[in-house]
């Protein structure tokens, strides 16, 4: 794992939050926090507007994603052409789109290096919160000669974060798994964080609250692969390599093809129409 280049999804600053949640909220009503079980969990828990919105999910609305791309630096078409037949990929079996445009576009791919470089995105509704000449998702260095493997582990994972889905190796049952010191040192050698990065993006669980799957996948495409040397019980954490059938089957959870439910109806009412015959 030395060489490979892990994600740092990127958040918005303090400041931008409390506004954001309420526009995530907007957008699709679902993503407001359950208050009344926190409260009823969490002892002391108070409702806080910060609170409310370090909680709050940021998924598109359940009619579907339909998000316009444009790529800051004008990279060749063939290259675009193949960023987005991989974003796309989770349109398999979720109502998802994304279509190249000039005009406006929601999601703002760069290819940068240095500070801002790496592979990252800002996590579902929060991008309608960036400026409009900045990237929302970074692809660095990505390019045709790029391994096909590449597209699938990264341009997919970062997709993903854009359509809302947080990391799948900081849910709780996966970060208990971890040996704290050594992860903090593993991370800082290879990913060059400091220990304070390390803890936010590997160490800090989600609130379960802020998820709507229930069950920890190791082989998620939003989680990190995590060598056995890390973990308590000397087993790696083998992360996702690909979108695997639990992604799937969640995307359509979040996202469901609308087409399901009229082939559905039509099966449903065919029995009936054909009782009628004579």
């Amino acid at each position: 794992m030395k060489n490979v280049i892990v994600c740092s999804p990127k958040s918005l600053p303090a400041s931008q939050l409390i506004v954001a949640a309420r526009k995530a909220v907007e957008i699709n009503p679902h993503n407001h926090p359950p208050l009344e079980h926190l409260a009823l969990l969490v002892p002391g828990f108070r409702a806080t507007p910060a609170r409310i919105a370090v909680l709050t999910k940021k998924y598109w609305g359940i009619g579907g994603v339909k998000l316009t791309v444009s790529f800051l630096d004008n990279p060749p078409a063939d290259l675009r052409k193949r960023i987005l037949l991989h974003m796309n990929a989770w349109a398999e079996t979720a109502n998802v789109k994304f279509t190249a445009s000039n005009t406006d576009p929601q999601v703002r791919i760069a290819r940068a290096g240095g500070q801002d470089g790496g592979y990252w995105s800002y996590v579902g509704t929060d991008i309608l919160s960036i400026k409009k000449n900045e990237a929302t998702m970074n692809l660095e260095a990505f390019s045709m000669e790029t391994p096909e493997s590449e597209y699938h582990r990264v341009v997919r994972h970062e997709t993903g974060h854009t359509l809302g889905f947080p990391h799948e190796h900081m849910r709780r049952a996966l970060v208990e798994k971890l040996d704290r010191q050594k992860t903090i040192d593993y991370f800082m050698a290879t990913q060059g964080w400091t220990e304070e990065e390390v803890i936010a993006q590997v160490l800090t669980p989600i609130e379960e609250s802020a998820l709507m799957s229930t069950a920890a996948d190791p082989r998620s495409i939003m989680c990190y692969q995590i060598p056995a040397q890390l973990t308590k019980d000397g087993k790696p954490i083998v992360g996702g390599k690909d979108i695997d059938r639990s992604d799937s089957k969640f995307a359509a959870t979040i996202y469901p093809k609308k087409t399901v439910a009229v082939k559905k109806a039509t099966k449903t009412a065919a029995p009936a129409s054909k009782r009628t015959r004579k």
